[in-house]
Parts: C-alpha cells; structure tokens; sequence
C-alpha cells in the first residue's frame, strides 16, 4: 500500500522470473541451491550483472516480507546468492546492415517467432510490450496503421508513458499483416502469452538465442530499441517525437502537457527508416 504502480510492476515482474525458471512452489520450498539457478539463468538469458542485482534484491524483498508477515521460521533463500563480479556490458544498438539482414530472414521464415522480432525492428517496441499485445491492439483498417500500447491483466506496462501509439511501417508493418491474416487467439503471439500472464522472459531467451547464433553474437532483442533511437536521429526527428514514440520520459515539465504529436506526424519520421522498398510495396498492396 502506498506505493507507486511501478513498484509493483516491478514485483510482479521479478516474482514472475522466479517462478518461469523454478515454478510456483512454497515458501520453504525454495533452496540456495535455486537461488543459484535463477542468478545463472538470467545471466544466460543476456542480463549483465547489475540487471541480475537489481532483480535479486527485489526478489529478496519480497521473501523477507512473506517471511515476516507470516511469522516464518526460516532463512531467506535469496538472501546470501553469490554474484560474480563480471564487467558490466552496454547493450550494443543493432547497426542498420544487420537488422536488414535479421529482417529478410524474418520474411523468408515467416513464422509467429519472427514476427514477433520484426514487429519489434521497426518500432522499437520492449519485448513485453509487443509479446503481450492483444490481437485488437493492432489497427490496420485506419488511414494511418497502428499498434496501440496499453495494459493489460496479464501485461502490465513499464511506467505511464508507456502506454502511447505507434505507426507501423516496414517490417513491423509486414508482421503486423501476418499475425492479423493468421489469427488463431485473441493474443498476438500465443506462444507467450494467456490470460494469465507474458512470458517475455522466455521469449527473450529464444530469439536473442536465434539472433546471436544467425547473426552477431554481441546482440539481443532490446538491441532494436537502442537502434530505432539512433535511426531517428539520423533522419533528425525532434527529441520529443522519438521520446514519445519509444515511451521515454525526458524528465521535463512540458511533457505532461498537450496531447502530444499526431499519428500521422510520427508515421512521417517512422517512414524514412524502411530499409526493404520490396515489403514495403507488398504491405501497401495489402492494405489499399
């Protein structure tokens, strides 16, 4: 009680990981020994050591309060997990050569994984926000296609900002097109998610797997997000447009206010970033 919705966002979303790599068990249940996979787990998945930290000491929070309320007798499991010390990587930003590439073998494989990573390469997107997405979210009858970012029971949203509208073109566009024609659920990618919750983790772990062993082995996923920044940049679309249409918060006053840029405004940027003027040519043929 008492504190902010990112808080327990952030709970959810770190008692979820614990129990995606060791399952739902009881309290007592859970070992140091268990502790020690989840550290490794996440550190296979792609996380640097401060990210793995940072989810331990929420995970450590929660245990301590279980224990406390319930008047336990035990020692917290996640209390005393040895962290390696390792360097701390920054997440490269995909270059422009290799998301061309990771997008022609998106269209050439053509199925619900990839999609999902050429829905991401040219929004930028979070992983959990595109894998949790409802089948509805897309909107590709408008004048302007669009994917709507909004929360859901089994997705929540990072911070508030969060929930905005992204045009789709180019791949994200074309994977669009490909979930709606081959709907099968009312979740985008049914794969990762029910009415329970968004496996993003597992996601995760599966794609920058196929990524690494296909095409650099230095990238993941969240590598679109870095690069959809620098490729708006390049096209030199104001600060406050990219920051709207990534769902960051500038930290100034001012973006509170106003309803902020139009869709068409930002489809006008977004547009310049098509890297395949063939998909982009399908997709029209599609939509018109």
């Amino acid at each position: 009680m008492g504190k902010a919705k990112t808080f327990h966002q952030t709970a959810i979303r770190n008692s979820n990981v614990v129990i995606e790599i060791l399952g739902d068990r009881n309290l007592r249940e859970y070992s140091t020994v268990d502790a020690g996979k989840v550290r490794d787990a996440l550190i296979k998945q792609g996380l640097n050591i401060l990210s793995v930290k940072r989810t331990f000491i929420t995970i450590r929070a929660i245990f301590n309060l279980a224990i406390a309320e319930n008047g336990l007798n035990m020692r917290n499991s996640f209390a005393s997990v040895y962290m390696p010390k390792g360097d701390i990587k920054k997440r490269v930003s995909i270059p422009i050569d290799t998301i061309r590439e990771i997008q022609k073998a998106c269209y050439r494989t053509d199925d619900d994984m990839r999609w999902l990573v050429a829905l991401i390469s040219d929004t930028g997107m979070r992983l959990a926000e595109a894998a949790g997405l409802h089948i509805d979210d897309l909107h590709l009858d408008e004048e302007v296609p669009y994917v709507d970012i909004r929360p859901h029971p089994w997705r929540s949203l990072k911070t508030k900002g969060s929930q905005r509208h992204i045009p789709l073109i180019g791949a994200s566009l074309w994977a669009a097109l490909r979930i709606k024609e081959n709907e099968s659920s009312c979740y985008a990618f049914s794969r990762y998610t029910d009415d329970r919750q968004c496996r993003a983790n597992a996601a995760s772990n599966t794609l920058n797997k196929w990524m690494q062993a296909n095409f650099r082995n230095d990238i993941v996923v969240h590598g679109f997000r870095h690069a959809i920044r620098d490729r708006l940049r390049a096209v030199q679309c104001p600060s406050e447009m990219i920051d709207q249409m990534g769902g960051w918060s500038s930290g100034k006053i001012g973006e509170s206010y106003g309803e902020g840029h139009t869709i068409g405004s930002l489809r006008i940027y977004l547009s310049r970033l098509v890297l395949d003027k063939f998909v982009s040519q399908q997709t029209k043929n599609r939509t018109d």
